[in-house]
């Protein structure tokens, strides 16, 4: 395996509505769709689409979409040998995307909470054979700290998604990681810090530099991606597209990254690449099914859609 997993899967259950609701308001939504999600198995699912092989550890439930998302992992040629079997529900995640292609979302942990050190340790073999382990905030804290311990035991390289923010992530152990990858709200969150601007988005990016984090890569939407190491600091620039729906943009960087970086070992090259690639997704409804494959991917930017829609 390239790449190791270590997190979440949800079910999407999307709403597409005209506008939020206010408190209390009921609203009827124009359009509706189900599809597997959740920030460990989006990422996953970027990164094989991309052409990694990946091993995805993670727990679903006892009900009918533990099945829907194991196919879909083996649809995707992602291995499920640890996609792990719990008496408890799966996860589930309700998105709502207005007209203006914001989301709100809320997570439903279900199995996903009963993800343990020991389901790392018993697919130890397997995981230390990759060469690089990616993480998020979807399970238990103590599963993730176990996970970068591991990484930093076997030598394999940790990229850490701080999502959803957590006020008890412990940053004694964010700065064991190679990679820590936060967005501008969850660079707010932790360290609360402003981020309105690009400064101050450097600004606080640097506090967590500063606390031995080696490269701090903050996501910013059409902003693009600024990426912060001891030799300095690089913006990629944002690209203009006509985005329909920006759920699981951030998952599509992080697994399009994840694949660049062990394909090429190349940090401002994977940041383009995916840059592109989360933009890409933009460009199509839902969360995985924004996800290009490889080809589909290159043939669009050879069609000119680098600048438009890429």
């Amino acid at each position: 395996m390239d790449i190791a997993v270590i997190g979440s899967n949800m079910v999407d259950l999307v709403s597409y509505l005209s506008r939020m609701p206010d408190e209390g308001e009921t609203v009827e939504a124009r359009d509706f769709a189900m599809g597997c999600g959740g920030k460990g198995a989006n990422q996953a699912m970027a990164a094989a689409r991309m052409g990694s092989s990946v091993l995805m550890l993670t727990r679903v439930g006892n009900d009918a979409f533990a099945e829907t998302t194991r196919r879909n992992f083996e649809a995707n040629g992602i291995d499920t040998t640890y996609v792990l079997d719990t008496d408890a529900t799966s996860g589930v995640a309700p998105i709502f995307v207005d007209d203006n292609s914001r989301n709100s979302i809320v997570i439903a942990k279900g199995a996903n909470a009963f993800l343990t050190a020991a389901d790392i340790e018993d697919a130890a073999e397997a995981i230390a054979q990759c060469k690089l382990m990616v993480l998020q905030l979807e399970v238990n804290l103590e599963t993730v700290y176990a996970a970068i311990d591991f990484g930093n035991r076997q030598g394999i390289p940790v990229l850490l998604n701080p999502a959803p923010a957590s006020p008890d992530l412990d940053f004694a152990q964010v700065a064991r990681c190679d990679y820590f990858v936060p967005n501008e709200t969850e660079l707010a969150l932790l360290t609360g810090m402003p981020v309105q601007t690009l400064e101050e988005v450097q600004a606080a990016a640097q506090t967590i530099l500063d606390r031995g984090v080696k490269n701090v890569i903050v996501t910013m939407g059409s902003r693009g991606v600024l990426w912060l190491s001891a030799a300095g600091s690089t913006l990629v620039e944002g690209r203009t597209v006509a985005a329909l729906d920006t759920t699981g943009a951030g998952d599509a960087f992080i697994g399009c990254f994840s694949h660049c970086l062990v394909e090429t070992g190349d940090v401002p090259g994977s940041l383009a690449t995916a840059n592109a690639y989360a933009a890409d997704s933009v460009t199509r409804r839902g969360t995985q099914t924004s996800y290009a494959t490889r080809e589909q991917f290159e043939q669009g930017l050879k069609q000119g859609r680098a600048d438009t829609a890429a």
